[in-house]
């Protein structure tokens, strides 16, 4: 329990929209009193902030590591979804999040994950049914039900899919939802079967219309989807029903900044100062009833202290009456933990990566950068001797998942567009949803060289080319790192300096890499099963 103290600043009261000068009390981990004041050091004191959707996993760090970056910048708790590490190894993988979580002040506040898989058109290390779904929701540490990403199944009443929507009603937990580009008549069925949320809008017309039937919308701002300009005029028309998150965020942006820069990008387009922190300070909180502090008396003490309210600098920040982190240090120790995985598959060689030319033009796969939803275009693509070779001056190489569950099988090869690469090659074992091995590149040796690294690891992030290779471990479900998260995003910074070396001019090529295998977000898609269509959900040939 936290040692009593008292903190001075100017308080900033979004309920009662004023900023005054206050002397705080704090004993017990919670807010005793708080005294108006004649004045006041030159620092303001606010509610801490907090991520409405955040997959941790994606930070490639265990969760006492993510709290040590996040809670420098402010951040005082995450409404996580584990369904990265639920989707390699299930309940087990839930379970681990959990109580790595609890080893931290942080406030991790997880969902049960929905879709495991994430469709029925790729292979992933686990399932989640509705049985499993009750055993979570029933749970005081389950919060509520993760992004229903398989909107098809709600829309067309599929017993399993509403069976889960219908134990968060039973358990009155809320329903997270995912559809990107889903409007009209279909978004207010699916908005009407109980979902409550949606991080997935990348159009404003889109989350208007979403809002308008209710909905919270969350603005996203990771580190490959970038929704923000879109949609923050949104908080103009909706200022209740906004909220701020990450969805997924490597370790070097994190480094870098979290909810704060968001905070500090809409206050510098002019919005409302009151409207931007009940986003990410207090509707959160209200949505999905989190024990958060929302500094009044008898609340916890979670909060933090600022320099201005321009660039919303950190300069402390409290959980629970501790002090996590001052001027840029996390004051959270390290934590011990050991690995869990599930990782099964054999090394591959050059020719597994051949692809047959069969004529005619091939579906290309075109990345969008800094957005989820890819491209499709029809090309002429070179050939020898009836082998698809890559185009580096079109810039279209080969893309290939490898199933990481079973050995012995071949990866599914495509071809993709906009990567970038000259003459080398990147993999990555975190591949959404299912975290099979995915790998790009400019030839089969490479490639398989790429590959191998991460096997080899049994998971990380390789990136290989003639002046040498890079490799970020992940032995946790080959998804994050064990090691200090700081040293994590050093790491990190390498392996992405490297892929940029060889030629991407991606902003986040690795995190852009692992959604190429996102099969619920359009429109053209991979898994290891397969070239797939995610606007007509079928599998589609390269060819024909």
């Amino acid at each position: 329990m936290s040692k009593a103290f008292r903190v001075q600043g100017k308080l900033v009261d979004i309920e009662n929209r004023e900023v005054y000068p206050v002397e705080i009390q704090v004993s017990e981990g919670k807010i005793n009193r708080i005294d108006r004041i004649d004045s006041s050091p030159d620092q303001y004191i606010l509610p801490g902030f907090i991520d409405a959707h955040v997959h941790i996993e994606s930070s490639l760090l265990i969760p006492t590591e993510f709290a040590r970056l996040a809670s420098i910048h402010g951040t005082v708790a995450t409404v996580s979804d584990p369904h990265e590490i639920a989707n390699v190894c299930g309940l087990k993988g839930v379970e681990y999040m959990v109580e790595n979580g609890n080893q931290s002040p942080f406030k991790f506040f997880f969902g049960a994950p929905s879709c495991v898989p994430a469709t029925q058109f790729e292979t992933a290390g686990a399932t989640i049914d509705s049985t499993d779904i009750a055993k979570l929701l029933k749970r005081d540490d389950i919060y509520y039900l993760a992004e229903m990403m398989n909107w098809p199944g709600v829309l067309s009443g599929d017993e399993e899919v509403l069976k889960k929507i219908e134990l968060a009603k039973k358990f009155g937990k809320p329903v997270d939802g995912h559809a990107p580009a889903l409007t009209g008549d279909e978004a207010a069925r699916y908005i009407n079967a109980g979902i409550t949320t949606d991080h997935e809008c990348v159009a404003l017309e889109e989350a208007r219309f979403k809002a308008l039937q209710g909905m919270k919308i969350a603005i996203r701002e990771g580190s490959a989807a970038k929704n923000f300009d879109a949609l923050i005029d949104l908080i103009d028309e909706f200022p209740d029903q906004i909220m701020f998150c990450s969805d997924d965020k490597h370790p070097d942006s994190l480094l870098l900044g979290h909810i704060n820069q968001l905070v500090a990008r809409a206050i510098e387009k002019g919005k409302d100062l009151f409207a931007v922190l009940k986003a990410c300070c207090i509707t959160p909180i209200q949505h999905y009833n989190l024990a958060v502090g929302r500094l009044k008396p008898n609340e916890p003490a979670d909060f933090i202290v600022v320099k201005d309210l321009i660039n919303f600098n950190v300069l402390e920040t409290y959980i629970s009456g501790i002090l996590v982190a001052k001027e840029g240090e996390s004051k959270i120790l390290s934590t011990k933990t050991e690995p869990i995985n599930n990782f099964n598959v054999n090394p591959l060689s050059a020719n597994d990566f051949e692809l047959n030319h069969d004529g005619g033009q091939a579906k290309v796969i075109v990345v969008e950068d800094s957005q989820l939803i890819t491209g499709k275009i029809f090309s002429d693509v070179p050939e020898k001797d009836g082998k698809v070779i890559v185009d580096i001056e079109k810039d279209i190489l080969k893309i290939a998942i490898l199933n990481r569950y079973l050995p012995d099988v071949k990866p599914s090869v495509a071809l993709v567009k906009n990567f970038g690469l000259k003459n080398g090659a990147i993999a990555s074992s975190v591949a959404h949803d299912s975290h099979n091995i995915i790998v790009v590149g400019t030839s089969d040796v490479l490639m398989a060289e790429a590959t191998n690294l991460i096997i080899q690891e049994k998971g990380g992030l390789s990136a290989v080319g003639p002046t040498g290779n890079k490799v970020l471990n992940l032995p946790v479900a080959g998804l994050m790192s064990n090691s200090d998260g700081f040293l994590v995003a050093s790491s990190y910074i390498e392996v992405d300096k490297k892929a940029k070396e060889l030629g991407s001019g991606l902003q986040s090529p690795f995190m852009t890499l692992s959604f190429m295998g996102l099969l619920v977000i359009p429109h053209l898609k991979l898994s290891d099963k397969g070239l797939f269509d995610s606007d007509l959900f079928k599998f589609e040939k390269v060819f024909g």
